[in-house]
């Protein structure tokens, strides 16, 4: 994150926003935050934008920069400052003042550039000559708030950068991401789709669940080799268990809840505390800690329909989810193993973490001094792995500090992966406990985290990266024969499972198509290999072999083939 950049970004929507208000002055406006490499702002309007006023708004945009007018901060008492939106006719900035009322804000704070005034906290650049290139890139609908029983406003999104050139790459990037896109591959490599009857969950085709398989088969392995068990909770629980973790009073509006036999329950939105139950059935001693616990279950959150993305953002999804208890002698230790479990995975594919330190957010639960030790084992820890990490203040979860680890993909984008989280209340709200050396009753230290997150918002992520070329160890399938003609089809199907056999996942194309329109699928398919097989390899008991990124590499006997694949296959994790 580059605070300067995302300080002109902000500027550069309050130049679109005074931009659009000067074009069309019955205009209501509604938010425009700093969004990765951007901004946007929302408009209610009776003028329906469309990328034909983009020009005409952008011209407005390089006039107001060209005057170098001056970003100015007051601060309005808030009843004043009621006052001064109801004057200019902003409906909804007077709703966000609202907000702050009851949040206890005595004071509002606004900026003004010229005639433009908005309410906003800040930063902002001294003067809008300091704002480098803008370019308005999209439009969308928006409901208010992000919830689609309220009124849908007009986002338009931009972005600023501070050189024309930086601007030029960027938009390049932008366009081939649109060729990278995850849910266009996802449909043309068969993997997954999404239906209207079950919004934000996706579909699974044969090969698309094969990937997944293999992802969690990977997972299974690592966490097995740190010392993992693996456990499995119900997927829904009554209302006290949400109510007991906090999640009801701080989590309510993101969990699926219903009523059954005259009682509420939830999916579980989180596996933490279905966990929690499981650990306190058992009695433990210091000697069984650490306990590691994973979980790949099904959880279900309600996200706004507006936000959802494709497999970025869903409902319905499973994570490599663990849990570690631990005593408090051991907090460092753990976490230390966890850092190293995390540059391993990420090594798989070729990633190299950047490091966060996310501290107390205002929503937290506990006093302050437990969360100021917490944070400051967390510090001690990235010191002592030698690594370079930023805060995040105030991003914690409501119990504990965190740390998060972030990815840049192929197109240079930041992506927020691991997250490892020090849970200061949970194992008391629980009564979860060990025995001590001294035979004493002692609370657990309890430590959430996933490395990769979600497994469809991470697989979502390397179709993108790899712009649909897995891996080879990750390919639903590693290797298309196809035979030249129906008389060849069953040495094809013989080769076939000769690869099966040695757990190489194959297909056979015995369509009555021709040699070419086979293999030209079979390259849009992005198969690592294709398995040519004709009269000669027949006789000769060979295959003739294609690479996605060779072409033709003549011929070879199965075994040979199979030694190589699996060789690849270890080479690639």
């Amino acid at each position: 994150m580059n605070k300067d950049l995302d300080t002109m970004r902000h500027s550069a929507a309050h130049l679109l926003a005074a931009a659009v208000k000067r074009l069309y002055p019955k205009t209501s406006l509604g938010i425009g935050p700093v969004i990765e490499d951007g901004f946007y702002y929302d408009f209610d309007s009776s003028h329906n934008f469309s990328t034909d006023d983009f020009s005409k708004i952008e011209k407005e945009i390089e006039n107001l920069k060209k005057k170098k007018i001056t970003f100015q901060r007051t601060e309005e008492k808030i009843d004043e400052a009621t006052k001064l939106v109801k004057k200019v006719k902003e409906p909804y900035k007077e709703k966000l003042i609202g907000d702050l009322k009851k949040q206890g804000e005595k004071k509002a704070s606004f900026y003004k550039t010229g005639e433009f005034i908005d309410l906003c906290a800040g930063p902002h650049v001294k003067h809008s000559g300091e704002i480098g290139e803008v370019k308005l890139l999209s439009v969308a609908g928006a409901y208010w708030r992000g919830n689609e029983k309220n009124k849908m406003l007009q986002r338009i999104y931009g972005t600023a950068w501070r050189t024309k050139k930086d601007l030029g790459d960027y938009l390049n990037r932008l366009e081939e991401a649109k060729n990278r896109d995850h849910k266009k591959l996802g449909a043309q490599l068969g993997l997954f789709t999404f239906l209207p009857v079950a919004p934000g969950m996706p579909f699974w085709y044969p090969k698309g669940f094969a990937v997944l398989e293999v992802l969690k088969k990977y997972v299974r392995a690592v966490n097995k080799k740190f010392g993992y068990k693996e456990i499995s909770t119900p997927q829904l629980a009554k209302k006290a268990v949400w109510e007991t973790s906090g999640h009801w009073k701080l989590f309510r509006e993101d969990m699926f809840a219903f009523n059954l036999e005259r009682q509420t329950y939830a999916l579980k939105p989180m596996n933490c505390p279905p966990t929690l139950l499981l650990y306190n059935t058992q009695q433990h001693s210091y000697r069984d800690l650490p306990l590691k616990l994973s979980d790949l279950d099904l959880i279900h959150r309600y996200e706004d329909s507006g936000t959802l993305n494709g497999l970025l953002r869903v409902r319905e999804l499973s994570q490599d989810d663990a849990h570690i208890f631990c005593t408090e002698d051991q907090i460092e230790s753990s976490i230390g193993e966890l850092l190293d479990m995390a540059h391993e995975i990420y090594k798989t594919f070729g990633f190299s973490p950047k490091f966060y330190l996310a501290t107390r957010p205002q929503k937290a639960l506990g006093d302050t001094k437990p969360w100021k030790r917490a944070e400051s084992a967390l510090e001690k820890v990235l010191k002592g792995k030698k690594v370079n990490y930023s805060l995040k203040e105030g991003e914690g979860s409501f119990y504990g500090p965190k740390i998060d680890l972030h990815i840049e993909d192929a197109l240079e984008r930041d992506w927020q992966l691991a997250t490892i989280q020090l849970d200061l209340q949970m194992p008391k709200r629980f009564s979860a406990s060990y025995t001590d050396a001294k035979g004493k009753e002692q609370t657990p230290i309890m430590i959430h985290r996933a490395i990769l997150g979600s497994f469809e918002r991470f697989l979502g992520i390397l179709i993108e990266h790899y712009a649909g070329l897995l891996p080879i160890w990750l390919s639903p399938v590693q290797i298309k024969i196809i035979p030249i003609a129906e008389r060849h089809v069953v040495y094809a199907e013989k080769v076939s499972k000769e690869f099966s056999a040695n757990d190489i996942r194959v297909e056979v194309d015995d369509r009555s198509e021709t040699m070419q329109a086979k293999i030209r699928d079979a390259q849009i398919q992005k198969f690592p290999y294709m398995i040519i097989v004709g009269d000669k390899e027949r006789v000769q008991k060979k295959v003739s072999v294609r690479s996605r990124t060779k072409g033709d590499e003549g011929t070879t006997t199965v075994n040979q083939f199979v030694d190589r694949i699996n060789k690849e296959v270890e080479q690639s994790k």
